[in-house]
Order: C-alpha cells, then structure tokens, then sequence
C-alpha cells in the first residue's frame, strides 16, 4: 500500500500541494485528476522522489524519506514515452533490464503481446504512431515488474479518438499486468476509463477521494461537480423548485440525470442527500422532467420519490425560475 499523510509541495515558499492524504490499496489503479495548476503532477513527482516533500510519504508501512528514486522500485511514464530513437522496440523494452543485468527475451516478447506490438520487435520508434510509441513506453515501464506504475499524462499528446481507445486498453494492460497504479490526468473521461479510484485536487488540495463511481455519484460540492462533467447546478430558488416537486425527499438535496449528464440541486451551497447517476437500477425510479423549451428528458430519481417502482412522476417547472446559476 502507498500511503500518503499530511504531504505539502512548495517553490520558494509557495505552495504547490498542501496538506494531501490518502491510501492506495494494494492492486489498485487511483486516478488524481484536476485543472491545470491543481497539484496533481507535483504529487505525482513528489512519491516519485523527483520533489522535496514534507509530510509522510510511504510504502508497505516503511517511509520513503531519503530513498532516491532509482531505489523506490517505481516505474515512471510521461505524456511523451521518451523513447530511445535509436533502440529498436525490443531494446527499449529491454533496456530496464539490460541495466540490471537481466537479459531475458520471453519476458520482452510476453510484453510486446500484453500490449498489442506482437510483430513489432524489430521496428523503430520513428516508424511507430503517437499510440504505438507509448504502448511500447507502457511495456517497458512494466518490463522489472515494479511495485507501483506512475503515469504522467499518458495519453494527452494523443488526439480525442485515439486517447479514448487506448485508455481502455490501459485499463485492461494494468490490471493484466497486477500492478498498482497512480494515474494522473486533466482529463476526467479518462479517469473513468482507466482507474477504480478517483482523487480531484483544486489549488494544490485533495478536495476528494474514494472509489470512482461513489465520487462521481456524490460529489463534494458544486465545483467538483462541474469539473467532474455534470451538465449544471441549479441552487437557491431554482433547487427550491425542483425540491418542492419531490415533498418525500424531506427537503434534502435531490437531482435527476439529464441527457447523460446531471442536473445537480444544490439547496445550500453544498450537495446533501443522494446524487444520482443516469442508467436505472432496482432501487431508482425512471423520472420524467418536463422543461418548457426544453420538452421532456428522461431520468432516473430514488424511489422514495414515488411509492410505486418503475412508475413515472411527471414534473412541471417555470424555465425563467429553473436556469442555471453555474455552468
């Protein structure tokens, strides 16, 4: 397990990260993800020995303070793969190995499988696309089976569609492989894609943390939920409006998905109650919201909202009372 206690970042006095803790469970793959600026590559540097950190930084109960990096048994792989030009596939898969005097072919060629270069031993990467070049960084990363696989970026030089078919395949590659991974990204589609945890920092703070599909579901406050990709938070008299169609919910914050994203009730400032996700499970009703302008939108709600599971509930709404405070 990485454990992480009290870790704070600075440069000449000012702060880059403060205060960040958190665990990460052995075999796990643990998502930081925030706006540019946030802290989380500082993070990332600082459990890789590559920044001065106060605070407590550990592994498997023992602190990592003092032990440089190369001794860590960390892997590290950054947006640009930083690949040998003038090795071939194979010799930069190889190449943590040959520098501990370990040549061992199968285990370069079982890589070369794990992430889809089956064929490619010979190549160089000047002959490789922007995705084929950092599949093989990945599986030279993986080569010495390090304790914990540290990502930069992987994917943000990629384009759009390129990013969204390899994060999946990253997914699949470490979880494959069995290692313990701390993902870091801006991108929060990719977040999902890849990791079954999921840490958002703001101005240098861990605002979140926890499994994946419970920080999404319940975010911490309304700016996390914007981030994290919800399509808006209605507060003040606008929630008002809402909550008052759903008297069952005793006045606690409520919200509906909408159009594959959420429309977020935030009464007081800070999200309270049950934040519901789109796709329907046994324990949530389909919630039918009618917005003049906007015509009907299906939804999923608790099913406290109406006794009967499964039936629909028809809401009413004045769209001049229902707009936006925050995007």
């Amino acid at each position: 397990m990485l454990h992480l206690e009290h870790v704070s970042v600075d440069y000449d006095g000012v702060p880059a990260v403060t205060d960040v803790s958190l665990d990460l469970p052995d075999g796990s793959v643990l998502a930081v993800v925030g706006p540019s600026g946030s802290g989380k590559s500082t993070l990332l540097r600082a459990v890789a020995g590559l920044e001065p950190a106060s605070g407590t930084i550990a592994w498997e109960g023992e602190s990592l303070a003092g032990v440089p990096t190369h001794k860590r048994g960390f892997a590290l792989m950054f947006q640009d793969g930083q690949l040998f030009g003038h090795l071939t596939v194979a010799g930069n898969v190889g190449y943590p190995l040959r520098i501990r005097r370990r040549r061992d072919s199968q285990r370069v060629t079982e890589l070369l499988e794990l992430v889809g270069l089956a064929g490619f031993a010979d190549r160089l990467p000047s002959t490789l696309s922007g995705g084929e070049r950092q599949r093989v960084a990945l599986a030279r990363a993986l080569a010495v089976r390090p304790r914990l696989l540290l990502l930069d970026e992987p994917l943000s030089a990629l384009d759009a569609g390129l990013r969204t078919r390899l994060a999946a395949d990253l997914a699949r590659i470490i979880r494959e492989a069995g290692t313990t991974a701390l993902f870091v990204t801006h991108d929060q589609e990719e977040a999902f894609a890849v990791a079954d945890r999921l840490a958002v920092m703001r101005g240098g703070r861990l605002v979140q943390e926890g499994p994946t599909a419970d920080v999404w579901a319940r975010p911490a406050d309304a700016e996390t939920a914007l981030f994290l990709g919800y399509a808006r938070v209605l507060r003040g008299g606008a929630a008002r409006v809402v909550l008052s169609h759903a008297p069952s919910l005793d006045g606690t914050a409520a919200a509906v998905a909408l159009r594959r994203s959420a429309l977020v009730v935030d009464e007081a400032g800070s999200l309270r109650g049950e934040v519901v996700s789109a796709g329907a499970t046994p324990d949530q009703i389909r919630l039918v919201v009618e917005v003049p302008g906007v015509g009907e939108v299906d939804a999923v709600a608790p099913s406290a909202v109406h006794p009967g599971p499964g039936e629909a509930v028809r809401l009413r709404v004045d769209p001049d009372r229902l707009a936006p405070v925050a995007r």
